[in-house]
């Protein structure tokens, strides 16, 4: 509870190799009443891992599709229907955001519930296009030239060289904690659509349309929600947290270790603490014996009937092994749309 509201994160799940570092941070803070997780995959190594952190958390609470049916982003947005509690306070995370400050919980709540005119409001978000933006436009970060405000801006957005880079610049400036020189304070924005990698909403306001969001959830939830309602969203920029990647970023993250930077310096801070260490080392002894049985987890049927695991897993290896490994490059840059050149420098300071 905070000032009299019940305070509820929730993730769409979601990939443990991300989440063990997310779970930690939500499990730390006092304030989170509930942690639902959405489970909004058919992984059977990564819904037993959900499982059992369920067990070992009693705030972690586990939520299934409410129509019964799985398909990545396109089964997320029954999930809001189950999100309009009056006088509660509504925090999704997505399941690859790999570090926060420590009070991050804390603070994005106090402004959500000091600020009750904006429809969603979001902390400011290190590998967020509009985050990034914020960042330009302030003199935080000095870029080889001006990017403009834009969702899926070729460089900001897609490219996972960039993202590289950002991180990198970020990493950097946590290890003498000079990255709380970044913070913005309060920006508002309207009528354009963001990624929603960690929004808050009151669950009286998406009550008042029995929290349907159809369709594309980033689109209903940024853009035409507050639209219709004739309300703003805002960024608090006094507080920070980090996306590790979207889908074009990701070879490139791999290739640069960034996720296990991340994973030591949120080692090193929860051990610094008896009772976070605690939280961090459950979380990790129970992903340890999940990754020792991931293969036999892999074969047990989806929750969901309409998907089988074993036919979905086949059809992808036939795929790979009859087509050209420059062919399957192909097609998946194509899909990506961009791609950087490796001498691209876009960070400047």
């Amino acid at each position: 509870m905070y000032k009299d509201y019940k305070v509820v994160v929730n993730t769409a799940a979601g990939r443990r190799r991300y989440m063990q570092y997310l779970v930690p941070f939500v499990m730390s803070s006092d304030i989170v009443d509930r942690y639902d997780i959405w489970i909004n995959t058919h992984n059977g190594a990564d819904i037993e891992f959900f499982k059992r952190l369920a067990d070992a958390f009693p705030k972690m609470n586990l939520v299934w599709q409410p129509d019964g049916w799985v398909k990545g982003n396109a089964s997320i947005n029954a999930f809001y229907r189950q999100c309009v509690e009056k006088d509660c306070v509504y925090f999704k995370l997505d399941d690859d955001i790999v570090w926060m400050e420590l009070d991050a919980i804390e603070k994005m709540v106090k402004f959500r519930i000091d600020n009750p005119e904006y429809f969603l409001v979001s902390p400011l978000v290190i590998n967020n296009a509009q985050s990034t933006y914020l960042l330009q436009i302030a003199n935080k970060i000095k870029l080889n030239k001006y990017y403009n405000s834009s969702a899926n801006n070729d460089i900001l957005w897609r490219s996972g060289d960039f993202a590289a880079q950002l991180h990198l610049w970020f990493l950097d400036k946590m290890k003498d904690q000079s990255y709380k020189d970044l913070y913005v304070g309060a920006c508002p924005t309207a009528l354009c659509r963001f990624s929603i990698n960690a929004i808050l909403w009151f669950g009286s306001e998406l009550a008042k349309n029995d929290g349907v969001v159809q369709g594309d959830d980033e689109e209903t939830m940024s853009c035409i929600l507050p639209a219709k309602k004739k309300m703003a969203n805002c960024w608090n920029g006094d507080a920070i947290m980090a996306h590790f990647a979207f889908f074009t970023q990701r070879e490139q993250l791999d290739a640069c270790q960034i996720l296990d930077k991340y994973g030591e310096i949120s080692s090193a801070i929860f051990h610094s603490d008896e009772r976070l260490s605690g939280i961090y080392d459950t979380v990790q002894e129970i992903l340890k014996d999940i990754d020792q049985n991931e293969e036999s987890l892999l074969l047990r049927k989806s929750p969901y009937a309409d998907y089988d695991i074993t036919k979905d897993s086949q059809i992808k290896k036939i795929a790979r092994s009859v087509m050209p490994k420059s062919v399957w490059n192909q097609l998946r840059e194509f899909k990506e749309g961009f791609k950087s050149k490796e001498s691209d420098v876009y960070i400047l300071e």
